[in-house]
């Protein structure tokens, strides 16, 4: 079968024969019909994923669209390796095949998942969002930050702030949902205002941030209190990511100020609580109510593809 092969950790996969999989107990076979590609796909191929294969060769992809032998169509992730998403045919656990719903196309199913479901237990889950609430997305011009702001609404957050660089995707948030956009890339003194502004009227209850780095130490600066003043509502703050940098300074003063509680994602959660979350995201997708741009390419172009960033907050998706 032909296959998008790794050789070498830090370049990219090849089009080529790769041997055929076999389903062991517990496990799918599947007939791939589009795999997306994302930054955790480029991450495992490069070395630098905690989860980088340690045998080569190997397929690349985590997660993708398929067909069971009894014609079943579902949503698949984790494929054993060395057997990966970006092939005609692979492999899977059987818990972690989705059935999807008909009125997505394949190449919407691929995509939405995976930063779907992200956004969804970031936001549910993690911050515990409920009605009401005022949510501010760092990062919202990314594939899952546009989802975020989507999924805020739908979980009745009553006011969604959007930040990110590009200015025409941050305009176009605003028919997702969002009520007001805020540019990260302006000045350090007009970035804390913005925020500042937006925080005057009472503190954003939860923050879901894709970016980390410089403007997070912005915005905990714009809340940071310069007085002694009863407590309001608590911040829950998410980390989800790092595009604008790993690292960030956090003076005390930020907590010892401020009702906030920084959380992580909590890596995968339990089995129920995904499956649940896969079926709501897939369900909204169906009827229309999330919107993620994909652009297709063929798995024969991998290597010329691969190394091809991200535009505008589209999803790549290969299919075989």
């Amino acid at each position: 079968m032909k296959a998008a092969v790794l050789h070498e950790l830090g370049k990219p996969p090849r089009y080529e024969e790769f041997a055929e999989p076999g389903a062991e107990e517990n496990e799918a076979f599947v007939q791939v019909r589009a795999a997306s590609l994302k930054s955790v796909d480029r991450q495992l191929a490069s070395g630098t994923h905690f989860a980088s294969p340690r045998q080569l060769p190997a397929i690349c992809g985590t997660d993708g669209v398929g067909i069971l032998p009894d014609g079943t169509r579902v949503f698949f992730g984790g494929p054993r390796r060395p057997f990966g998403a970006m092939a005609q045919r692979t492999v899977a656990p059987a818990a972690y095949c989705f059935p999807i719903p008909d009125a997505l196309d394949d190449v919407t199913a691929a995509a939405l998942p995976n930063p779907g479901v992200s956004a969804y237990l970031s936001i549910s889950q993690r911050a515990k969002l409920a009605k009401g609430e005022k949510v501010l997305i760092l990062g919202a011009t990314g594939v899952t930050g546009k989802l975020a702001v989507q999924i805020a609404k739908r979980l009745g957050a009553e006011r969604v702030v959007a930040s990110g660089r590009n200015p025409a995707a941050l305009e176009k948030l605003r028919d997702l949902g969002a009520d007001v956009t805020i540019q990260l890339n302006q000045p350090d003194i007009d970035l804390k205002n913005a925020f500042a502004r937006e925080a005057a009227d009472g503190a954003f209850h939860v923050v879901i941030d894709y970016v980390w780095g410089r403007p997070v130490e912005i915005l905990l600066a714009a809340i940071t209190r310069p007085e002694f003043a009863l407590a309001n509502a608590e911040t829950r703050f998410v980390q989800v990511g790092e595009s604008a940098g790993p690292t960030i300074l956090l003076p005390a003063a930020v907590l010892r100020s401020t009702a906030l509680t920084i959380l992580g994602t909590a890596g995968i959660p339990s089995h129920d609580v995904l499956v649940a979350a896969m079926k709501q995201v897939l369900d909204w997708g169906a009827q229309g109510a999330l919107h993620i741009e994909t652009e297709s390419i063929p798995l024969a172009d991998i290597e010329n593809i691969w190394q091809r960033p991200e535009t505008s907050g589209r999803r790549l998706v290969v299919l075989p």
